[in-house]
């Protein structure tokens, strides 16, 4: 009979980097280009904002990778920072992951899903059945809902399998996305028509449709391309969710973190090169910003069906991204509840899968709710800024664990200790300053919204049985 209740060690270190991978490529390589040009103006500069953005983002990833190894649980960045500060923290981020940005974002990959696939039948799939009225704005639903909350369950249900299962499957499907964008690139360059001199050249009057003239040139259009590449690097932290379904954590989470990222960058400028070897700074910054780069670039050596084929690989990245972000955010409630901060329910792992299944459908009924609404990118919005706050504050905890925890024999370090850490702590400062200053507004609802988990967390706390998840995760040591 097999165990009840305990997750199992089931993804290996291609599984586990696949993750990494499905988690970080989304559209981001498809779109940003455009607007960095309008940011920065030349393609080097375009391309040394790619590797800065991604070396920190590696910083970053190496960072948590200690934290990972040395804790790896299920759960990731909650556990990070419930043992590094405290039980009230963790359970502040654990309700903004639930609530916000995790299902959040998965409401918004799974409509986007639906309209790449609607892009790919020639827009065939707008029929609206009915529209709700409710107080301030219209909620409609017709073809494009059905199909997003489609690939929301489809996913859900592919990930109540064992971790395993869902292992294979992000495999495959980041196998067919990075396929993709090397297919294009060497499309690109063997099938395509261009020159290397675009390279040296620089946007002279690109119309720049919906890019601020403040965030063109200069250290503001440095800052705003930035964050744009950050954002199309996005999303490696929720790896360290499923460290406790990680066989030989100690080795292969550091590994894959790092392996991860590494190809992730490596293929970001491999493909934006190419885009600048068949248009120049000048059309590329003048592509619509209802097109893409990718598909103007396609076009070049594809035809009209370029646009088709760009459609399928923006959604068939956009289910990768869906299939992995679904997987790791679970991990968060389930995590949660096992501390009994959550409804216990959740901490319920299925004897047959050994996977949180309850966890993960109330994850999916919550991400369908938000994905109707239509209210997931105002919620994501709010807490970009709360977001960035718990990042630096886990990147600093490995300054506060080093030194309360002694090394253990084998155990990974941060490389590059503490340059490396001190260097992501600096750019989340910077980030956060600036995103405080340019939405104000925005970010005191995200923490407003973060706030009103304390009661919660109160009410949860009410003298009751100390969890035996709670007394498990003391010792840095893996059981």
């Amino acid at each position: 009979m097999s165990t009840p209740s305990i997750l199992v060690r089931g993804l290996g270190p291609v599984a586990t980097t696949a993750i990494v991978v499905g988690n970080v490529i989304g559209t981001g390589v498809f779109l940003k280009s455009r607007v960095m040009t309008c940011n920065v103006g030349t393609p080097g500069r375009v391309i040394a904002v790619w590797i800065v953005a991604g070396l920190l983002s590696l910083a970053g990833a190496l960072t948590y990778a200690e934290l990972a190894a040395m804790w790896p649980r299920a759960g990731g960045e909650y556990v990070f920072i419930r043992n590094a500060y405290n039980s009230r923290l963790a359970f502040l981020f654990g309700w903004m992951r639930f609530f916000a940005s995790g299902a959040g974002s998965l409401a918004a990959l799974a409509v986007g899903f639906a309209i790449f696939l609607n892009v790919l039948f020639g827009g065939k799939l707008n029929a609206t059945f009915f529209s709700l009225n409710l107080p301030g704005y219209q909620v409609p639903f017709g073809t494009l809902q059905i199909v997003a909350l489609g690939a929301i369950w489809f996913v859900t249900i592919v990930n109540c399998a064992s971790v395993s299962v869902g292992g294979k499957f992000a495999i495959v499907l980041t196998a067919i996305k990075v396929g993709s964008i090397v297919a294009l690139g060497l499309g690109v360059l063997f099938l395509a028509s261009g020159t290397w001199s675009n390279l040296s050249l620089q946007d002279t009057g690109g119309a720049c449709e919906g890019v601020a003239g403040a965030a063109r040139g200069g250290s503001a259009g440095f800052a705003a391309a930035m964050l744009g590449a950050l954002w199309a690097y996005n999303g490696w932290n929720e790896m360290t969710f499923v460290s406790g379904e990680v066989k030989n954590p100690q080795r292969n989470i550091p590994l894959a973190l790092a392996t991860g990222m590494i190809i992730c960058m490596v293929l970001y400028v491999f493909v934006n090169t190419t885009y600048f070897y068949v248009l120049t700074p000048t059309e590329v910054a003048s592509v619509s910003a209802t097109s893409s780069v990718a598909a103007v670039v396609a076009q070049n050596f594809l035809g009209a069906i370029a646009v088709s084929l760009i459609a399928a690989a923006m959604m068939i990245s956009t289910l990768g991204a869906l299939h992995t972000s679904t997987m790791a955010n679970s991990r968060i409630p389930f995590a949660v509840a096992q501390d009994g901060l959550f409804p216990k329910a959740l901490a319920k792992v299925s004897e047959r899968t050994h996977v949180p299944v309850r966890a993960l459908l109330v994850q999916g009924v919550w991400a369908s709710v938000l994905a109707l609404s239509g209210s997931y990118d105002t919620l994501t919005d709010y807490v970009i800024f709360v977001n960035w706050m718990f990042f630096g504050l886990v990147i600093f905890s490995v300054f506060l664990i080093r030194r309360r925890v002694p090394r253990s024999e084998g155990a990974y370090r941060a490389f590059g200790y503490p340059v490396v850490p001190l260097l992501f702590l600096v750019t989340t400062g910077w980030l956060l300053v600036s995103t405080l200053i340019t939405s104000p507004v925005r970010s005191l609802i995200g923490l407003a919204l973060v706030a009103l988990g304390i009661p919660v967390y109160h009410y949860c706390t009410l003298p009751r049985p100390a969890t035996s998840q709670t007394a498990s995760t003391r010792s840095p040591r893996t059981p």
